[in-house]
């Protein structure tokens, strides 16, 4: 028996399956990355304050206490109130998206950003000089102290960075957040 309907299309890939263990993996990655970002600047602000840049790995790494009034790379350093409504404007977002989301990947990311995003509001909200106008503790600086080389950061700005560059990546292979793989 043959099939005489010429309008048989193949199939879509199925996108990956409904369950809650991408909102797990933002969670996770989420709490475990803004832990570590506030581990470490308690440990910072407790060693480092007034201290000279401590040289690790032979130079390539310094750490160094700078408080940060501005964004990345200190831009923006009179609008703090802004950047804190930014940064909370981007959990929301993100907690938005969460039942949505059905790519590990996307999840992984999001965690990442996610993290960044609480760890600097947290700092802004909290730290001296008040609320809404906290500075960020950075300590980390590359290849040369003071920021030098590159801007000083610190973990939640790692997990901004990195989770921005996989939803990039992300992006560009057509993988979406709701697990669907566009066409090429």
């Amino acid at each position: 028996m043959s099939s005489e309907h010429p309008t048989e299309t193949t199939p879509e890939p199925a996108a990956e399956p409904v369950g809650p263990w991408r909102g797990l993996w933002l969670i996770a990655t989420a709490v475990v990355v803004y832990a570590l970002d506030v581990v470490t600047k308690v440990i910072a602000v407790a060693t480092l304050e007034g201290q000279a840049p401590v040289e690790l790995l032979g130079g390539a790494v310094y750490l160094q206490l700078v408080r940060n009034p501005g964004a990345a790379f200190s831009m923006a350093t009179g609008m703090t109130w802004l950047l804190t409504l930014v940064a909370a404007g981007v959990v929301v977002a993100i907690i938005w998206i969460l039942p949505k989301l059905r790519s590990t990947g996307w999840a992984v990311g999001l965690g990442l950003v996610l993290a960044g995003a609480l760890g600097n509001l947290t700092d802004r909200l909290f730290r001296a000089p008040g609320v809404f106008e906290g500075h960020v503790v950075d300590f980390v600086s590359v290849f040369a102290p003071n920021g030098d080389f590159f801007p000083v950061f610190n973990v939640a700005d790692s997990g901004i960075t990195i989770g921005g560059i996989l939803i990039v990546l992300l992006t560009l292979r057509g993988r979406d957040y709701d697990g669907k793989v566009a066409k090429k």
